[in-house]
C-alpha cells in the first residue's frame, strides 16, 4: 500500500500560479504513474494530469494542457502540479492518486488504486 498526501492549495485571483505536492511513502516501488484529479462543488472528478513514476511519460486533460505541468522528484518521492494562468473553473479539491497496473497512462479514476486526501484550490474571478 501506498499514502498520499496532497499539500499546497489555497485561495488565489484569476491569473495567479498555485504550485501542489503529493508526496508518497510505503511501498512506493509498486507505482507505475501518479495522476491528478478534481473535483469542484456539484460536479464530477475529472482527470487532470498524469506521469509515470519513471518521469518519462505525461499526459494532461485538453482543459489544463499549456497552464499546468507536472513533474517528478525521485529523490523526494513527490509528484508536483504547476498550475499557472489559473482560472475560476479550477476551482476544486485537487486529489492525487497511484495506478499500479503498468498499462499505460490512464485518465479514468477506476485505473488508479489509493488516493490521497485532496487539497482544496480556490480561484477567485
Amino acid at each position: 500500500q501506498v499514502q498520499l498526501v496532497e499539500s499546497g492549495g489555497g485561495s488565489v485571483q484569476a491569473g495567479d500560479s498555485l504550485r501542489l505536492s503529493c508526496a508518497a511513502s510505503g511501498r512506493t516501488f509498486s507505482i507505475y504513474a501518479l495522476g491528478w484529479f478534481r473535483q469542484a462543488p456539484g460536479k464530477e472528478r475529472e482527470f487532470v494530469a498524469a506521469i509515470t513514476w519513471s518521469g518519462g511519460s505525461t499526459t494532461y486533460a485538453d482543459s489544463v494542457k499549456g497552464r499546468f505541468t507536472i513533474s517528478l522528484d525521485n529523490a523526494k518521492n513527490t509528484v508536483n502540479l504547476q498550475m499557472d494562468t489559473l482560472k475560476p473553473g479550477d476551482t476544486a479539491v485537487y486529489y492525487c492518486a497511484a495506478d499500479y497496473r503498468g498499462l499505460g497512462l490512464a485518465q479514468s479514476g477506476r485505473s488508479y488504486g489509493d488516493w490521497g486526501q485532496g487539497t482544496r484550490v480556490t480561484v477567485s474571478s
